[in-house]
């Protein structure tokens, strides 16, 4: 069974009212993510079972939504199909009101833990806060795992229906190694008994253990923060170890009343949470969809584009939304988003209370969140870097502050005769370059005192003035821009741009250099700067998209 294709939707029948091409691109979105974000087109071809036509459309109206890098033969997934999970989290805001308890106690322990929530019979993570190590945890944000094999999944349980039962029931029969799970090796034992007694156990303990059913060596230890309104698990946190650090008993005899506190905690701040104010239904975000339509006719998949961007009228103050509300959002007409949300509702995607007001449920974290959710900074900036060295015809970087210095992280070289050959990792005194100055531009001034205490003269060029040094600075920081001329190496000339986080804040920055002889300065500034410009912000939407809800490491 793959994954995230419940019994429910094998048995049920279609609805007739359903978009099958929305269900066709569901497929394909869902075939990306569990390849890692990387296919072949033949790939998607034979995973999904659709005709190859099928799929080019598809994967071209993904890719007109820029869901969707097509990469020669291959369909690779961007970070801007997370707004999709965005969505949905900022329309749980448990995220954001409870991550910074879950980093502390991560801290406080150097432990990783996690937040979950029930996804029918699995769980799903919601947070991540994990430690740096050679044995390390790989989930990610959106992984979806079967309840019986991890600790929150007996403290869900609590909840179940028999209906519930009965349906995980089947699901084992039908699934019994786990193979629709892929975030997880596959299984030959059958925990159904004791996954019943922990259960029971969990009801009446209030917390639960998971002592190596993953894989060996994987310990968790967890804890239900509870809703505190109606009593009900709002979602359940974990502190996850190895048996080389700590065994299962140490776990619940060390880390489990450290656990309590911070849930305690969590739960206060649920408490003293506000309720979310109603924020205006945006408008019309479907209405480019018609445009898109005109101009690639039949290759355009427009009932696709629209289905997608309904779940996007979603988020922070806008958790539940009537059909009159979606339409609004969409700006399409009710009886197209009417049949978007019953397509969602036999996917799994939407749910719709008695008096029919929907919401997202974690299902949409299965579009393509998982394999970006760990994504770095020279990942996103990577494929833009390609794109600006092909329009330019020379080297591209991205560079973080290291101590005193420059490191690249990123670098896509160009094919000369003559040109700037460095790796990454490569190392350069930050005042002497223009991916250097940007950087200083935006530090602290202790850092940059530093960086400027004892400059040495590396060309006949170099600036070592820390006076002229600081004035240079405060000229980048005017300008939004530095260009270095032959302090670094002789004949070397480069121009750097900042690229900046979700809060404004500097924390790389991009360049591209070349020979003195190619171009004057000013030819320089009028041709380069624009596109460098332009590929900044191209990788700054990323990041604001990528780091919503999850950390973009700058390296």
């Amino acid at each position: 069974m793959p994954a995230d294709t419940t019994l429910d939707d094998r048995a049920a029948t279609v609805p007739a009212e359903a978009v099958a091409p929305l269900i066709r691109g569901v497929a394909v979105v869902r075939q990306l993510t569990d390849a890692g974000g990387v296919l072949s087109l033949s790939g998607l071809e034979r995973a999904t079972g659709l005709a190859r036509s099928t799929v080019d459309r598809i994967t071209g109206t993904l890719a007109r939504m820029g869901y969707v890098r097509l990469d020669g033969r291959d369909a690779v997934l961007t970070p801007r199909i997370m707004e999709l999970g965005n969505a949905y989290l900022a329309a749980l805001r448990l995220p954001s009101v409870l991550d910074a308890r879950a980093d502390a106690l991560a801290d406080e322990l150097d432990e990783s833990v996690s937040l979950a929530v029930a996804d029918r019979d699995g769980i799903r993570f919601i947070h991540q806060a994990t430690r740096r190590r050679a044995m390390s945890l790989s989930f990610r944000i959106g992984d979806l795992l079967p309840a019986e094999r991890t600790a929150p999944g007996p403290l869900f349980a609590t909840e179940w229906t028999e209906r519930d039962w009965a349906y995980w029931r089947e699901r084992r029969a039908a699934d019994p190694e786990d193979r629709g799970f892929p975030a997880v090796p596959p299984h030959s034992s059958s925990p159904g008994p004791d996954f019943e007694r922990a259960a029971v156990r969990a009801r009446q303990d209030d917390w639960a253990l998971d002592d190596q059913l993953i894989e060996p060596g994987l310990v968790a230890v967890s804890v239900p923060v509870r809703d505190p309104g109606t009593g009900g698990i709002a979602c359940v946190a974990s502190v996850v170890s190895h048996t080389s650090r700590h065994t299962a008993a140490e776990l619940r005899g060390t880390l489990l009343p450290r656990l309590r506190g911070a849930v305690g905690a969590m739960e206060d701040d649920l408490r003293a949470l506000p309720r979310a104010e109603s924020v205006a239904v945006p408008s019309g975000l479907a209405t480019w969809t018609g445009a898109s339509k005109q101009e690639l006719g039949r290759e355009f998949v427009e009932s696709l584009a629209r289905g997608l961007t309904v779940l996007t009228a979603f988020g922070e103050g806008r958790a539940e939304l009537t059909l009159t509300e979606v339409a609004q959002a969409t700006g399409l007409p009710r009886a197209t988003a009417r049949r978007a949300l019953i397509t969602y509702e036999h996917l799994g995607l939407v749910a719709a209370s008695g008096d029919r007001r929907f919401t997202l449920t974690p299902r949409v974290l299965s579009l393509g969140f998982p394999p970006l959710s760990r994504t770095t900074l020279p990942d996103l900036a990577l494929p833009h870097l390609t794109a600006l060295t092909a329009r330019i015809h020379e080297s591209a970087s991205l560079a973080i502050l290291v101590g005193d210095d420059i490191q690249y992280t990123a670098r896509v070289a160009t094919s000369r005769v003559m040109s700037v050959n460095i790796a990454v990792g490569t190392r350069f005194p930050a005042y002497a370059t223009a991916l250097g100055r940007v950087l200083l531009a935006d530090a602290e001034p202790a850092r940059v005192q530093r960086a400027l205490r004892d400059p040495r003269p590396l060309t006949p060029h170099t600036l070592t003035d820390p006076v002229a040094l600081a004035a240079a600075l405060e000229t980048v920081r005017a300008q939004g821009y530095a260009l270095v001329d032959e302090e670094l190496e002789a004949g070397l000339r480069s121009i750097a741009v900042p690229v900046r986080d979700r809060t404004g804040r500097v924390v790389a920055a991009l360049n591209t250099a070349t020979h003195v002889a190619r171009r004057s300065v000013e030819e320089y500034v009028r041709d380069i700067l624009p596109e460098l410009t332009r590929t900044a912000s191209a990788v700054e939407a990323d990041v604001r998209v990528a780091g919503r809800f999850t950390r973009v490491p700058a390296s």
